[in-house]
């Protein structure tokens, strides 16, 4: 079924308007800007928990922490850190 309703070109033009209106307002609410990431050598990193290398390397072959690297550097990201600590229950 067909059905055809008379608009005048202004009422269309301000219907569609207000539909985009509301649609971006609601897009400004709902839109979290992603920060990049905080990256630490793996160096910062050991300091950082206290523990030596090797430990750092354990942790990562047991998908602990993930580690990322240029070249022969190692870097960490800051949230990854934060995120494997866990607390203790007491």
């Amino acid at each position: 079924m067909v059905q055809l309703i008379q608009i005048t070109e202004e009422k269309l033009t301000d219907t569609i308007l207000i539909a985009i209106k509301k649609e971006l307002e609601q897009l400004k609410k709902d839109f979290q800007p992603q920060q990049p990431p905080t990256w630490i050598s793996r160096n910062d990193t050991a300091k950082m928990l206290g523990v030596s290398f090797p430990t750092l390397y354990s942790w990562h072959r047991k998908k602990v922490l993930i580690a990322y690297s240029i070249g022969n550097r190692v870097y960490y990201k800051l949230d990854d850190v934060n995120n494997a600590l866990t607390p203790i229950a007491c």
